[in-house]
């Protein structure tokens, strides 16, 4: 980092103003560069004299802005551990502060080598900007740390749940996104709403741990895709397997009787008729299980048993070697009859209790202030404005407005999702219609569903992540080649 007699917004050098910036820059020859290597205080009477020394002077700057560098102070700026984390960098010390340096005239006659007063105190300033340099460092190392955990535990949760890969992502970009469009409206209830940018950041992280909690769920309810879990589906199709067996066993025994009663006189009517009986049997086998695969994929909307399935659920089989059989037993029959998803109420309040979990979870870290509702707004993420959400039943204005604008980015991500298990996915318009539903039902923040529509909020892009500069890079603050 270097630092110069210049503003946080623009630098100036006596007469002259330009943008200020700052980039990275690698630690090369230039006199920074040199200082921060080496650790060296500079002090150099005129930067353009320097073709013995082992640094030199870029000169980019002073062609084009029409300047003249002469005297430079570089000091190191150190840690703890008296290793070079920054520079200062003074320029042209002159004779008379008012005089400005619009000339190499001027430049010859005003500045003058930096006394060592100048040096002292430049040493003891880079010494104290060092240490802010430093703790500056120690947080974004610490920002690092808790983003690689935050990273780390959203992979935990989709390891164990593959299906819902990139639903914490996504349903943070669109938090963040509609948090960011509450800050920039100026109508409705929240007009006078604004989030700081700790409190987007808060929000932000709520989101990308808001299911942390799944880990404490049961994993075969946690992937479960349809109403019957997959050994269920399959002890089914070896029921009905036995069955076709058994009948065709039954119809071969049959005609074995009448063979052996009346000889082969008149036995092709009576073949005919157990041949067609057993097809029938076995077409109605067939349909029957086409209508269990019907019945056991999940719905969106909550539907009732047709005739037909209840049918199934009545039929039997009367086993010649035992007592009767059902298709389906009251356990399947129970799951195939669950009217919307996948899980029962058993199941699904095993589900629901991720909620609790994430809470439990998030409350046991030593937040800072700025983060600390991060587990209220998590835990309310599944409550409706009715008070029939969950864990806790609140009411419209128990409800954080962070966690209403989550719940509504995790609806709908919950709705569009590929894969996801128990919902297939829904084109946007189809998924918007829905949760306009449940807003016209009372139980969605209605400004909020506006919002979210209106600004397009489902569109908003995937946000570029910048990461730290590279090894053996800096901080420099424009000009780079100094």
């Amino acid at each position: 980092m270097a630092a110069n007699t210049w503003s946080s917004s623009y630098l100036r050098v006596t007469a002259i103003r330009f943008p200020f910036a700052t980039s990275p820059c690698r630690l090369t020859l230039s006199l920074s560069g040199y200082a921060a290597a080496t650790g060296e205080v500079l002090n150099v009477k005129d930067a353009y004299r320097t073709r013995d020394l082992p640094f030199h002077l870029n000169a980019d700057f002073d062609r084009k802005y029409g300047y003249r560098t002469k005297s430079m102070l570089v000091v190191p700026m150190k840690n703890h551990k008296d290793e070079a984390i920054g520079v200062l960098q003074l320029i042209n010390a002159k004779k008379h502060r008012e005089e400005k340096l619009t000339s190499l005239r001027a430049v010859q006659r005003e500045v003058i080598p930096f006394p060592k007063r100048s040096q002292d105190l430049a040493a003891s300033l880079a010494s104290q900007a060092g240490v802010v340099v430093e703790n500056n460092l120690l947080y974004r190392d610490i920002q690092n740390l808790f983003e690689g955990f935050v990273a780390a535990s959203v992979t935990a949760i989709e390891l164990r749940d593959p299906a819902t890969s990139g639903h914490s992502e996504r349903v943070e970009r669109l938090t963040v996104g509609l948090a960011e469009a509450v800050n920039q409206t100026e109508t409705g209830p929240y007009k006078d709403t604004r989030f700081t940018r700790e409190e987007i950041r808060e929000i932000r992280y709520a989101a990308r741990l808001h299911d942390f909690g799944k880990l404490g769920v049961r994993e075969e309810v946690l992937v479960k895709a349809k109403k019957l879990y997959p050994a269920q589906l399959e002890l089914i199709q070896r029921r009905i397997r036995y069955f076709k067996k058994a009948l065709e066993l039954e119809g071969t025994r049959k005609k074995l009787d009448f063979v052996l009663r009346n000889g082969n006189q008149n036995y092709q009517g009576f073949f005919s008729r157990i041949d067609t009986e057993y097809q029938r049997e076995l077409k109605n086998l067939d349909e029957f299980f086409q209508k269990i695969l019907q019945a056991n994929e999940p719905t969106v909307s909550a539907q009732k048993n047709s005739e037909k399935f209840l049918e199934i659920a009545n039929w039997t089989f009367q086993d010649p070697s035992g007592p009767s059989e059902s298709l389906l037993t009251p356990s399947e029959f129970r799951l195939l009859s669950i009217p919307k998803g996948s899980l029962d109420s058993e199941e699904r309040l095993q589900l629901e209790s991720h909620v609790m979990h994430s809470y439990e979870f998030l409350r046991q870290i030593p937040w800072t202030k700025e983060l600390k509702n991060i587990p209220k707004i998590v835990l309310a993420h599944h409550e409706r404005l009715d008070g029939s959400g969950y864990p806790s039943q609140l009411k419209a204005e128990e409800i954080p407005l962070q966690s209403k604008i989550m719940i509504i980015s995790d609806i709908f991500d919950a709705l569009t999702a590929h894969d996801r298990p128990g919902k297939p996915s829904l084109s946007i318009e189809r998924a918007l219609d829905i949760i306009g539903q449940e807003v016209k039902a009372g139980l969605l923040d209605p400004f909020l569903f506006k919002l979210f529509v209106e600004a397009k909020i489902y569109q908003t892009p995937k946000p570029t992540r910048i990461g730290a500069p590279a090894q053996n890079d800096m901080q420099c603050g424009f000009p780079p080649g100094y």
